[in-house]
């Protein structure tokens, strides 16, 4: 592994505030490697569904969006892009408050699709979701919706 492979990017990727979703939901993230990403998020009223309860829309966007960071971070030095084709993510624990921490890690990252891993606990660290996230990994001059990822749009 090059030295400079496991720099954290979590401060640069809050700043630059370019996913709405991400800036949508007040996701904060802690941590984000190629081999690691973490992230939490404050539960407030527009995080929860008519039963009071976190929304497990809520918790796949989790899942999918810090898989997708580090499957992004790995592909990025090639000059690839990646965009999820599946996410399965099971909801195991209701939660109406408080902090959420998820993390995410990969299973498998070869040519074509990365497999990552994440889960989301609660403030007292009881798991509350789980998922996995398949990648397909894009060559530099892919088409996605009518333009290259990452172009202006």
């Amino acid at each position: 592994m090059a030295e400079g492979d496991l720099e954290d990017f979590a401060a640069a990727l809050n700043a630059a505030g370019i996913d709405g979703w991400i800036n949508a939901m007040g996701l904060r993230l802690t941590r984000a490697t190629r081999d690691e990403v973490e992230a939490e998020l404050d539960i407030g009223p527009q995080h929860r569904q008519a039963y009071g309860v976190v929304h497990g829309g809520v918790h796949a966007g989790i899942v999918e969006t810090l898989a997708s960071i580090g499957a992004a971070l790995h592909a990025l030095p090639e000059g690839r892009s990646v965009v999820g084709i599946e996410n399965h993510t099971s909801f195991l624990r209701a939660v109406r408050s408080g902090r959420l921490r998820a993390t995410a890690r990969p299973l498998d990252r070869g040519r074509r699709t990365q497999v990552w891993e994440a889960s989301v606990h609660d403030e007292e660290g009881r798991l509350c979701a789980t998922g996995r996230v398949r990648l397909l990994v894009l060559e530099p001059d892919a088409v996605l919706a009518g333009q290259r990822p990452g172009a202006p749009g």
